[in-house]
């Protein structure tokens, strides 16, 4: 038996070893009870050490791949079952598998130490009673509703009554509940590149969707026919930008003429690092033509699982009656206490201390980057939220870049997923809300020891 491979970067060989013999088995290219070449032997061939082979052959033993004969050898392990379906690759390097993550670089993780959680537990304890065995309305409970109300008024300017909003498990459940009420073949434009879980559950609700060009200022007015668009002007996702103030109008404008509706996900919103905040669509519009979501889920906690939805008054009849029958999708509990969070001053409270500490990071992490990489990685996005984009030189793809990565223990996140439509540069996706001011600085450079 003759293996040929062929080592790539940074990436460790005993790895590159392990997911090529194993790719050739799960194809068959190698097959049931065959020799293995001596562990001396395929050193040789390949030009490495004996202990980097024996650590191959043991992972691959550790499996189930291959089986061992004493004083024999290495065998290939017969597969009982079709476990790839017929056209179906496998990932040549899973490192996720070998390598400890020291430090993940997730754009979804917020700073957990800095929770109050024993605000939280004091409230919960308060609430937690006979009276909250039953279940909330299915709009969510009144007064956290109240409470909300409040705060969009004073935060984002945002003007509406309590029955108005509409509390929901996610942006997603929100998504949902206006896909199932607009109906199939209502017409979505989606920022591109954007979310890509936005797209995949308007289309499951039978929504059809067509992609928005992004440009500098934010998404661009639509030229084709739609009844709505979904956008976060507050925060691009993934790109960064900030909405400019006349690509806002200009929206407002056109969704006025052709009688059709945003969606504005203020996504990041509460972290604006340079200049003084923008107004939110639903503040210039004042809900008429504007569908505004919210979440708690950057400012506290992924876990907590709230959000809201804000109706123009104009939708909110006809949109409680089609879900008159449906029921409360958050704990009960946990809405009393957020309640009592907000009508008590402690989210505001929370909020500034958040910023205070999200902007000390970005800063050591822009500090980080522009100190270790050179002119050639350029840093997109960083005016606000808690994640900005790194662009690659051309020698380096996303691809690699991510395996370079998790060679050394980091997870970072590629751009392309957001796309429908191959970029030119690679772009990777670094979060720093979970992470400490010295992991940062340590991820940092580890990055840049495998992509410089």
């Amino acid at each position: 038996m003759e293996l040929s491979i062929s080592f790539t970067g940074l990436i460790p060989k005993y790895v590159q070893i392990y997911e090529s013999i194993k790719q050739a088995i799960v194809l068959h290219k190698l097959l049931a009870h065959e020799q293995l070449p001596s562990k001396r032997m395929l050193a040789t061939t390949l030009n490495v050490s004996v202990h980097t082979i024996k650590e191959a052959y043991e992972q691959l033993l550790a499996e189930g791949y291959i089986y061992s004969k004493e004083r024999s050898g290495y065998y290939i392990a017969p597969l009982e079952f079709e476990w790839l379906q017929q056209g179906q690759t496998i990932n040549t390097v899973s490192l996720q598998t070998h390598h400890k993550v020291k430090f993940d670089f997730s754009n979804g993780h917020v700073d957990k130490a800095a929770f109050p959680l024993q605000t939280f537990h004091k409230l919960m304890k308060k609430h937690f009673t006979i009276d909250v065995l039953s279940i909330s309305p299915w709009q969510g409970e009144t007064a956290l509703r109240q409470e909300i109300a409040h705060y969009v008024g004073r935060s984002r300017g945002v003007i509406c009554e309590p029955s108005q909003v509409f509390i929901y498990s996610g942006t997603q459940s929100q998504l949902q509940a206006l896909g199932h009420y607009f109906g199939p073949q209502t017409k979505v434009g989606l920022e591109e590149p954007g979310f890509k879980r936005v797209k995949a559950t308007l289309q499951q609700c039978g929504l059809l969707t067509h992609p928005i060009i992004v440009d500098n200022s934010g998404v661009t007015v639509p030229k084709k026919t739609i009844h709505m668009l979904y956008t976060t002007p507050a925060h691009q996702f993934p790109l960064g930008m900030v909405m400019s103030i006349e690509r806002r109008a200009s929206l407002l404008q056109w969704a006025t003429s052709n009688n059709t509706f945003i969606i504005e996900d203020d996504y990041d919103s509460e972290f604006r690092y340079k200049g003084l905040p923008i107004p939110s669509l639903a503040n210039m519009d004042q809900l008429q033509r504007v569908i505004y979501f919210g979440t708690f889920s950057k400012t506290l906690l992924p876990s907590l699982r709230i959000s809201y939805m804000i109706l123009p008054k104009s939708l909110v009849a006809g949109f409680t009656r089609f879900h008159q029958e449906q029921k409360s999708v958050v704990s009960k509990v946990d809405q009393l206490v957020l309640a009592d969070f907000l009508g008590q001053g402690l989210f505001d409270k929370h909020l500034a201390k958040m910023r205070t500490i999200y902007r000390k990071k970005q800063q050591t992490l822009l500090a980080a980057i522009r100190s270790q990489f050179s002119e050639e990685f350029e840093i997109i996005g960083e005016n606000a939220g808690l994640h900005i984009i790194v662009k690659l030189p051309k020698r380096l793809s996303e691809h690699m870049a991510i395996q370079l990565a998790y060679a050394v223990g980091i997870n970072v996140y590629p751009c392309s997923t957001s796309y429908q439509h191959p970029t030119e540069h690679g772009m990777i996706i670094i979060g720093y809300g979970g992470l400490t001011l010295e992991q940062i600085e340590e991820g940092i450079t580890l990055l840049a020891s495998v992509w410089q």
